[in-house]
This record gives structure tokens, C-alpha cells and sequence, in this order.
């Protein structure tokens, strides 16, 4: 009795180890950038779980597979949502919940994108050295904050798909790459600075377009630019002219090109896919092992974007029904 006891005692301990390593530093991140939560909130919008009860979003995270959150920081927002001290409310929870945390500058005081990389108001005026230093000053201060707060980012994104650059037009990638990379590094040093084990991520979208991505980080190398993990986007119903399936195909293969060029591994910052959509499950469960299959075991994680977020913004990407409840969707995390 003795030995079976001693037996399932030892099967119980190693259980534990392996539970309590799943989300350690290093390991495949699964998670979700969830920054409209604290709006959401205030705006009184129910979050529920698979059983239709209110509960904590990151417990019902949790419980779908996930372990890890990416927030974005604005400079100086004019809704004070995504500032230093909204971010530094999520951070806290997300540290109270046992997840790891991602920090996504966006460099800007509202979105940052392809289509748009506006300067902060209070930065319009800089020149190009101002700016650099602005840059590293902001990154600087609000990880800082964080530290203080004894909240510690294992990845830090410097700008937020910067396809063409970040700090228009001084930082425009297309007019001048050197500014571009000046910047990059600008924040990479400030990162490195404050949390020298920080993970530092350079962020670019559509996935299933590589020669975007050789075009941007062939830059960047020649140019000086620092970084340690290239940050992916992938929302494959949106590929023009591409099934969703060539398009998650196609991104593998950015996947693979990408970490064996520049000998860094890669992270799919940002997936998605219609809240409704018949195949829904699928496409995501389809990412997850898209990035698991990159060569090398270089592929390190996914985050879905604003799962939560239903009848939010005209938003149609979310992982959650009409109720606020999590969609089969979201099973995908617990399966791959």
C-alpha cells in the first residue's frame, strides 16, 4: 500500500511540475490581445463563460487554452483608454492571473497600422533625433511603471505593424529606412534598458505576403535594427484574391523563409477570423498548427485579437457570440 502510495504521490508531483511549466518564459505562448476590455467594462458588457455565467475574462481565457495577454500603449490617448495608467490596470490583472504579458507600443496617441502611423500631437514637431529620443523616453517611463508595479513583459513589441515604418513621415520605411531602423532600435536599447531579458518584437501584417516581410527586415538588418522575434499578423479570410487555406499556407512559408533568413523566431501577434464563420474553428486551429510547424521549432505563439470584443465597434472579428460568451471558436487553443 505503501509503494502505491508513494507511487501516486510521485505521479501527482510530476503532474504539478508539468502544469506549473506550461506557461513559464520560453514555452509556446497562446494568447489574446484583450486591450478593449477595461472600455468594454465601463460600457457595461457582459463577459461570460462557455456556460453563459459572468466570470473574469482571463479566467474564461484560461479555461480556453490560453495563457498569455498582449495589451497596446497610446502616448496620449484623448479617451485615456490604452494610456500608462489603463495599461497599468490590465497589467495588474493579467499578473494576478498567473499570465504572461505582452506590451505592444503603438507609438501614437490612437491606432497604429499600414494605413496610418501618426505621430503623437505632443511629437508632431520633433526632428528625427527628438523623436528617437521621445521614443525611448515613452518606452522607457512605461516600463518603469511596470517594474515598479513588479509586473515583468516577457515580450515587448516596438511599434505595431509597421509595414511602411512607424512615425510618419520622418519614419516612413518606403522614403527612408534608416530612419525607420533608427527608430526600432531607439526602442529596442530602452526595452533592453529596463528588462534586459525582454523579448522585443518588430511587428508586420499579412503573413501570407513574404516578400513584404524580406522588403522590411532586409531593411532593418542593412540599416542597423535591432530585434529578437518577428511579429506576424494573419487574418486569412482577408487575403485578397487567396482561400483562406493558401493564405495560412502561404504564411507558413513566410514562416519559414523569415527565421531561416534572419536566424530569429517568429510569432503570430495577431490572428483572426469572422466570429460566425462556419470554419472558424478551424482557420484558428489551422494558425496554431501552422506556427507549431515552423521549421526548427521557431515558431513560438499565437494571439488572438480582441476575442471578446462582439457587437463591439462594428468589430466582426471576435471570438464571442452575440451574448458575450466565448464561440467553439476559441477551443482551438486547448486542442493545439
Amino acid at each position: 500500500m505503501k509503494n502505491i502510495l508513494r507511487a501516486a504521490l510521485a505521479s501527482l508531483l510530476l503532474a504539478g511540475v508539468h502544469h506549473a511549466t506550461a506557461a513559464e518564459p520560453g514555452a509556446f505562448a497562446k494568447g489574446a490581445d484583450i486591450s478593449w476590455i477595461t472600455e468594454m467594462e465601463d460600457a457595461r458588457r457582459n463577459m461570460l463563460n462557455r456556460d453563459g455565467k459572468r466570470q473574469s475574462l482571463l479566467t474564461t481565457l484560461k479555461e480556453q487554452g490560453m495563457d498569455s495577454v498582449r495589451l497596446r500603449v497610446w502616448v496620449n490617448p484623448v479617451d485615456g483608454y490604452n494610456n500608462l495608467r489603463d495599461t497599468l490596470v490590465k497589467a495588474k490583472r493579467v499578473k494576478a492571473a498567473g499570465m504572461r504579458l505582452m506590451i505592444d507600443f503603438h507609438y501614437s496617441d490612437d491606432w497604429a497600422d499600414p494605413a496610418k502611423q501618426f505621430k503623437p500631437v505632443a511629437w508632431q514637431n520633433y526632428s528625427v533625433d527628438q523623436l528617437a529620443t521621445a521614443v525611448a523616453d515613452h518606452t522607457r517611463t512605461t516600463l518603469t511603471a511596470l517594474r515598479d508595479a513588479g509586473i515583468t513583459p516577457e515580450w515587448v513589441q516596438v511599434g505595431n505593424e509597421t509595414t511602411n515604418g512607424m512615425l510618419w513621415p520622418e519614419g516612413e520605411a518606403s522614403k527612408n529606412m534608416k530612419n525607420y531602423a533608427r527608430f526600432v532600435t531607439a526602442g529596442y536599447d530602452a526595452v533592453k534598458q529596463v528588462f534586459p531579458q525582454a523579448l522585443v518584437i518588430v511587428h508586420v501584417d499579412n503573413c501570407h505576403d513574404g516578400a513584404q516581410f524580406r522588403w522590411n527586415f532586409d531593411g532593418l538588418v542593412e540599416n542597423g535594427g535591432k530585434f529578437d522575434i518577428i511579429g506576424a499578423s494573419s487574418y486569412p479570410t482577408t487575403a485578397k484574391n487567396m482561400t483562406w487555406q493558401a493564405a495560412t499556407a502561404a504564411c507558413l512559408a513566410t514562416m519559414n523563409d523569415v527565421t531561416a533568413r534572419y536566424k530569429k523566431p517568429v510569432m503570430l501577434a495577431e490572428v483572426g477570423a469572422p466570429w460566425d464563420h462556419p470554419q472558424g474553428k478551424a482557420i484558428i486551429a489551422d494558425l496554431l498548427a501552422k506556427v507549431r510547424a515552423v521549421n526548427n521549432g521557431m515558431g513560438v505563439g499565437a494571439f488572438y485579437w480582441e476575442p471578446q470584443a462582439y457587437d463591439w465597434k462594428g468589430y466582426p472579428m471576435g471570438a464571442f457570440d452575440h451574448q458575450g460568451k466565448p464561440t467553439p471558436m476559441l477551443d482551438a487553443f486547448m486542442e493545439q
